[in-house]
């Protein structure tokens, strides 16, 4: 789609670029009746006011930040997060807003600094993708900028957040596996490193309870470590007939190790993951898995943080965007 300068709209009107300027600007030498024909004309043609100009006059940026931890996007990375951010600028190229991404690295979360888009004033709110380190999301709230937690929630804090439906639907996916005969099953995930990994802790927890299943601590297989960083998984010596995984990446890196060790997925072991993001489909064979509606959760998001901007104080809380199982192979 082509582009759409001041220079179009003023031969179309057959009138001066720096009338057309003028009119979009606010400024004066224009009479109304002409430039209300300009910004309809303007409208028309698809024009996308320069948003730092405009910015300038309002004491706007017109720019959403996104802070996602670099931990997120390292070796195999997070693609859900990825997918998600992806839906972020989606949902805002509708709008007049646009959205920059920030990498936070594991210092500056260490060493709580401030994000540049913050500290450098280019961003109207922030929405932090992904869980960080309290401290330094305490750091992030005391620069008051507007702000919302996408993919997980502090306990510790009040933000609004926004959340997939973890508890329920890993309770649902364990639910499903439980229904095609598997009575040993593990879970993959550090339990204490998300909020998100652990409500789908308790979730599989719950399914297990319920169906008066037992509890195999050493079915617990840990994924990533207190830095967040994934670390080679540590398997029993008696393997459970199933594992339910966090996410989908950890789904496919589990696969590819239980390969190496001489299993066959599912026929010796079923795996599952959660997200129904690309890893569900390069994984061979394709994930059983939870789809977390990306699209609602972005645009839950934005709608939340465009209400911070323009004033509105009220919150939302905690608001659960619900998922779907996803029925395919890798689970026998």
């Amino acid at each position: 789609m082509k582009n759409i300068r001041m220079k179009d709209i003023a031969d179309v009107l057959n009138i001066s670029t720096v009338t057309v300027s003028k009119a979009l600007s606010g400024k004066e030498g224009v009479g109304e009746e002409l430039r209300d024909k300009i910004k309809l004309t303007a409208e028309e043609m698809g024009y996308r006011y320069n948003s730092m100009a405009k910015g300038m006059k309002e004491g706007k940026s017109y720019n959403i930040g996104v802070l996602i931890a670099e931990r997120y996007t390292l070796d195999d990375g997070d693609a859900f997060y990825l997918k998600i951010y992806q839906n972020i600028v989606k949902v805002l190229s509708n709008g007049e807003y646009y959205g920059i991404m920030e990498l936070v690295t594991a210092e500056a979360e260490n060493s709580k600094t401030i994000p540049n888009i913050i500290s450098d004033k280019k961003v109207d709110g922030i929405i932090v993708l992904g869980q960080m380190k309290l401290n330094y999301l305490e750091t992030i709230k005391n620069t008051n900028v507007p702000l919302v937690f996408l993919d997980f929630y502090e306990e510790k804090m009040d933000v609004d957040s926004i959340i997939s439906d973890s508890f329920y639907g890993s309770f649902r996916l364990t639910n499903y596996i439980i229904s095609k005969g598997h009575r040993n099953i593990g879970f993959v995930g550090n339990i204490n490193s998300t909020s998100s990994i652990l409500d789908r802790y308790l979730g599989y927890l719950k399914a297990l309870i319920t169906n008066r299943l037992v509890i195999n601590e050493d079915w617990i297989i840990p994924d990533r470590g207190e830095d967040g960083a994934y670390i080679d998984f540590v398997l029993p010596e008696k393997m459970p007939s199933a594992f339910i995984c966090n996410c989908d990446s950890v789904a496919y890196l589990l696969i590819k190790k239980l390969k190496k060790m001489g299993y066959n997925v599912p026929n010796d072991i079923s795996v599952a993951g959660y997200d129904n993001d690309i890893f569900s489909s390069l994984s061979s064979p394709k994930l059983t898995t939870v789809e977390v509606d990306v699209e609602m959760m972005a645009d839950t998001a934005i709608g939340a943080i465009m209400r911070k901007i323009q004033g509105d104080n009220r919150t939302i809380g905690r608001k659960v965007i619900n998922g779907n199982i996803i029925i395919r192979e890798s689970v026998k």
